[in-house]
């Protein structure tokens, strides 16, 4: 199944739950649930009352799903700005006594992380729950940060479940720990225990409480440097008791546990992972001592201590960063352990990437060999089609889909600033951003020459903006792309920057009226909010007219010519400019129509392939283009077409 197929299958699976439960239909027993619906039945059986966050793969679900039962069981729900500002709305929920959760994805976390490092000090009177989803591979983000690390750096408890059973019994207990210790818990997930489905025992879930005690002025919630300094101490007390209980914890339940082998070679593993080691070894289960960790900080030391002694090698299986391995290492230094401890720092294993049960059975193997027990080799699986044998996928090229707004804009900015280099001899660079239109950096577009993170375009094209002086006044016009719920998110603040410091740029804002990258989430630009109440529409350009942006354009994005001259005019415009461009996304509107090649007028130029990239136009044997029936019926080929030989077709 490839990936597309897999994501389908999820969605069904995620829908159809969804479906059930809005039906009135009890899901109480075992259902077959994503790992992200798990977690949501999770907080919602754990007494949620309040729940924000902001979406992004592979973490959207979470929220989604409290969303779609909020009303039935009392609980608020919205969809924030940004990371930041949804943690924000939990803490003062919190702070009032209120059970809640904040969903985001790793990369999220770093914009959290301000408030997050912060409230690690103070603490929180309700309950806290930080679901953070980390991407190894990556399948959907700019990085492959460990989650876990951060809850080390913070000092914020990490749980590491590893399927979606133990997803939903750790959510439950998170809301536990984080209540009784009076501080948010990290509930880290990875793509493969998010999107992985299988059956899950779920519990009845109650209305929610309405009985909190209100927040209560107090000398404990204003972090002056004095409270700070008074905190400190507190905080690394409370570390000490996070590690003892978690030590006791451990005898009682499955998320930590040891099982003990013949020979005196232990694995340790947490997470996916450690379900990828159990495959590994299946057929020498009984030689290998195994510690599975779910609880990633405070790291249970007694219990790995334990675990350590008689052994002489100890192989630690994880992704991403090598958080258990240097948690092993400092144990044995303390305790002055003779055990070789082989992971990623000795390059045993990967030092980045998803791993897969093929990967780990290599890279035990290789430990195996160095340790010299030739009589224990792992096999890979004995299916009756081996790995090396199945043909690989058919390439697909990620693109925007066939009548996506965004192509129309960009092959308008690429027109124009080709006009503007004939005309005046300047270049453009286009600084992207994170969404759909990140895209633009496909051929045969290639409209995208920076991306970093979200919002950054507006600030890297200011940036670029004051280098000229630097360069013998060799002069370039800076074009950012953004688009509409990226804007509310981060957009704001640069914009503002940029207009104080007078930076020549031209803002596009692609507007096409939904968080199109991660499902289609609405923002303060649509209208609604995350539970469907009518809220106040956020005008974009009167946004941008209040930062003082000289020159703001609002247009329909289905005209090329208009988009064409518009552009030009933006970006001929001395000092900071902007151009909404309103249009459709293809993905939850309808198609207007489609469009068919009459064979008798093309000249054959190539020209609608070669230039636009878009999916839903190929060349075949004859060399005549072919327009699928994919079109949505955009027009913009039409609108390129030298010979018209692009028309819609008869109904």
């Amino acid at each position: 199944m490839d990936s597309y197929s897999t994501y389908a299958y999820l969605k069904l699976a995620f829908l159809s739950s969804n479906y059930l439960h809005s039906r009135g239909m009890t899901l109480t027993g075992k259902r077959i649930l994503m790992g992200n619906e798990a977690i949501a039945f999770g907080a919602m059986k754990a007494g949620l009352q309040i729940a924000s966050g902001y979406p992004g793969t592979p973490s959207s679900e979470v929220m989604e799903t409290i969303i779609s039962h909020a009303k039935k069981y009392g609980i608020y729900a919205e969809w924030a700005t940004n990371e930041k500002v949804a943690l924000e709305t939990a803490v003062g929920a919190a702070y009032s006594g209120a059970n809640t959760i904040v969903t985001m994805k790793q990369v999220g976390l770093n914009v959290a992380s301000d408030p997050l490092m912060s409230l690690s000090y103070i603490g929180i009177k309700g309950s806290l729950v930080i679901l953070v989803s980390d991407d190894p591979g990556p399948h959907s983000s700019q990085t492959e940060q460990d989650t876990r690390a951060f809850g080390h750096f913070s000092n914020i408890p990490v749980l590491d479940p590893s399927n979606p059973q133990e997803a939903y019994d750790m959510t439950k207990l998170a809301f536990k720990l984080s209540h009784e210790l009076e501080t948010p818990v990290i509930l880290r997930t990875t793509t493969r225990v998010s999107h992985g489905c299988e059956d899950v025992l779920i519990e009845d879930i109650d209305p929610v409480s309405k009985d909190i005690e209100g927040f209560v002025k107090d000398s404990r919630w204003i972090i002056f440097p004095k409270l700070t300094a008074q905190r400190h101490p507190l905080l690394e007390e409370l570390q000490v008791k996070m590690s003892d209980l978690f030590s006791e914890y451990f005898n009682d339940n499955t998320f930590n546990s040891i099982t003990k082998g013949s020979s005196k070679i232990g694995i340790a593993a947490s997470g996916v992972s450690s379900l990828y080691a159990k495959e590994a070894i299946k057929e020498h289960s009984d030689v290998f001592s195994i510690f599975k960790a779910g609880t990633a900080y405070p790291f249970p030391e007694k219990a790995a201590l334990e675990f350590m002694k008689g052994l002489t090698d100890l192989i630690v299986v994880e992704e991403l960063d090598p958080y258990m391995e240097e948690q092993f290492l400092q144990i044995a230094g303390k305790y002055h352990l003779s055990i070789n401890i082989r992971g990623k720092k000795n390059g045993s294993f990967p030092v980045s990437g998803e791993y897969n049960v093929d990967v780990v059975v290599d890279s035990i193997n290789r430990v195996l060999d160095k340790i010299g027990t030739e009589n224990i080799v792992l096999s890979h699986s004995t299916a009756a089609v081996k790995p090396e044998d199945i043909p690989p996928l058919p390439i697909r090229a990620p693109t925007l889909c066939a009548g996506c707004m965004h192509r129309t804009v960009f092959y308008a900015f690429k027109k124009a600033a080709a006009k503007m280099k004939k005309q005046s001899g300047i270049d453009s660079v286009f600084s992207g951003d994170i969404g759909c239109y990140t895209l633009g950096n496909a051929r045969p577009l290639n409209m995208v020459d920076t991306c970093l993170c979200m919002g950054a375009g507006i600030s890297i094209a200011a940036g670029l903006s004051h280098t000229p002086e630097f360069m013998q006044g060799k002069k370039a016009k800076q074009v950012a792309f953004i688009g509409d719920s990226t804007f509310f998110h981060s957009g704001i603040a640069a914009v503002v920057s940029a207009v104080y410091n007078n930076a020549d740029i031209t803002i596009a804002v692609l507007d096409n009226r939904t968080t199109a990258m991660t499902g289609h989430q609405p923002h303060p630009g649509i209208g609604l909010t995350a539970m469907g109440s009518p809220a106040k529409m956020i005008d974009i350009a009167e946004v941008l007219k209040s930062c003082g942006v000289g020159m703001v354009k609002t247009i329909e994005a289905d005209d090329l010519d208009k988009c064409m001259d518009i552009a030009i005019e933006a970006m001929e415009f001395e000092g900071p400019s902007a151009v909404v461009f309103k249009g459709k996304c293809v993905a939850i509107c309808k198609a207007t129509g489609q469009y068919v090649v009459d064979e008798d007028k093309c000249t054959n130029c190539k020209l609608c392939i070669n230039q636009l990239g878009c999916p839903a136009i190929f060349s075949i044997a004859s060399g005549i283009p072919v327009i699928q029936d994919t079109c949505s019926g955009c027009g913009l080929c039409a609108q390129i077409c030298p010979a018209g030989a692009i028309v819609l077709k008869e109904a």
